[in-house]
């Protein structure tokens, strides 16, 4: 560890925040260098994966890569050579509104973006098969329907007032917006929206659509999973170390 790395302040959270966006990229969500997640540090700072002149995308991610800046996206430590993302607005006034927040993740997945394009709603058709996903489609998950960056405290005001106090929003043509109180919910619950998807154009490849299943199983499903956001960071960490991309 080099002496610049040993002064970085909350190196521990620019561990988190490299791993999530590692697992991110290896499960698909993500690809190249577009997508980014955000970590709450108090009600002013955040931090947030940077892009420097050697950005080889989330799959590569670094802790020295991810970066303090306040909510308005006014830098809090010296640059370091990377600059903010783009959307950087999308992060900050997520979790300048939203108090319940301490993790935004920004992700384009293909098959979100395929299954809303064509129209396909995300519903909780299946209960027990993945108990987190059918409670994210089953508390809703708003579409916000302009496929631009989410670049200006105006528009990201405007996609907050489309998400409301909902965990996930699915931005037309462009991507997700997720929320949680920590790393391991809101990427959990980012890889959930994504498996909804996936059935949903599954079912529709047989010329069928996804339905709900009935009230009366819904009931039914439990609350929570043996499979939490614990359980599923481990396993996903496991993943990285396993296939050799947490090096």
């Amino acid at each position: 560890m080099s002496s610049d790395t040993e002064e970085l302040s909350y190196y521990t959270q620019r561990q988190k925040i490299a791993t999530a966006c590692r697992i991110m990229a290896m499960e698909g969500i993500v690809h190249g260098t577009l997508g980014h997640i955000s970590m709450r540090i108090n009600e002013e700072l955040m931090l947030i994966r940077g892009r420097g002149k050697e950005d080889s995308g989330l799959f590569f991610t670094t802790p020295e890569e991810i970066c303090l800046f306040d909510f308005s996206g006014e830098r809090a430590e010296s640059s370091r050579g990377y600059s903010g993302p783009v959307e950087l607005p999308l992060h900050g006034e997520t979790l300048r509104s939203r108090g319940d927040v301490n993790v935004v993740i920004h992700a384009h997945p293909p098959a979100v973006l395929a299954a809303t394009l064509a129209n396909l709603d995300l519903v909780p058709c299946f209960g027990s098969f993945n108990i987190p996903a059918n409670q994210i489609a089953s508390e809703g998950i708003p579409i916000y329907p302009r496929s631009i960056l989410i670049s200006t405290r105006e528009i990201a005001e405007e996609m907050l007032a489309t998400m409301g106090n909902h965990r996930a929003c699915i931005l037309k043509g462009h991507g997700i917006t997720v929320v949680g109180h920590s790393i391991e919910s809101a990427l959990l619950s980012a890889l959930n929206v994504n498996t909804l998807a996936q059935v949903a154009l599954e079912i529709a490849k047989t010329g069928s659509r996804a339905t709900p299943i009935p009230p009366e199983d819904q009931a039914l499903v439990p609350q929570q999973s043996k499979f939490s956001p614990d359980a599923g960071w481990k396993f996903y960490q496991a993943k990285l170390r396993r296939y050799g991309f947490d090096a």
